[in-house]
């Protein structure tokens, strides 16, 4: 443990902001799994909801730094491509 004061706060928003991160990240997940399980089930309308949301999850992810926005342009980009795959 830190003895030094700054330390101690270092350490106690590092872990706020990874909290922050992993909740965020579980989002972003959980919204994918969604577009790719609508797709699974052949659900092209569920599919265009999905990626409108998921799409808007990684967005804002890419936004608070979470992910590099190339990364999140780059998934964003396999996503439309795997909906439109569908049609």
């Amino acid at each position: 443990m830190a003895n030094i004061k700054s330390a101690k706060k270092r350490i106690l928003v590092n872990q706020t902001k990874a909290d922050r991160n992993k909740a965020i990240r579980s989002s972003v997940k959980t919204a994918v799994k969604k577009v790719y399980a609508a797709i699974d089930a052949g659900d092209q309308e569920t599919a265009k909801s999905a990626l409108l949301n998921a799409t808007s999850t990684i967005d804002k992810a890419a936004k608070k730094g979470v992910y590099h926005k190339n990364y999140a342009s780059r998934k964003i980009s396999r996503l439309n491509l795997a909906v439109n795959k569908m049609a």
